[in-house]
């Protein structure tokens, strides 16, 4: 399994992923099409996302339909927001506290 973190390192694959947040799934040549991109680098970058678990793959007839992984996503995002919601109170914490000093 591909490292989110790589696969997220990349402006391509985030534009592939914010496309099919916006989409319930996609084929591969409908993705191409968006980003006027040849079909075997959406495939390589499709490949990318999945090895990755960012995305999912579900075949139906011929057509392999893509779909973001909103669990794995989701964890992603939460971590975001713990890193950043932990930085914004140790500085509240640490105004409050030089406040408190000149007093």
């Amino acid at each position: 399994m591909g490292s989110p973190w790589k696969a997220l390192s990349d402006d391509n694959w985030r534009e592939i992923l914010l496309l099919l947040g916006k989409k319930d799934s996609m084929i591969p040549t409908e993705i191409a099409e968006h980003f006027k991109s040849t079909l075997p680098t959406v495939s390589i970058q499709l490949r990318i996302l999945k090895e990755a678990n960012l995305i999912t793959e579900n075949k139906q007839g011929k057509n392999r339909f893509y779909s973001l992984n909103k669990k794995k996503t989701l964890k992603l995002l939460e971590f975001f927001e713990d890193t950043y919601d932990y930085n914004l109170n140790s500085l509240k914490e640490y105004v409050e506290n030089k406040k408190t000093k000149r007093k």
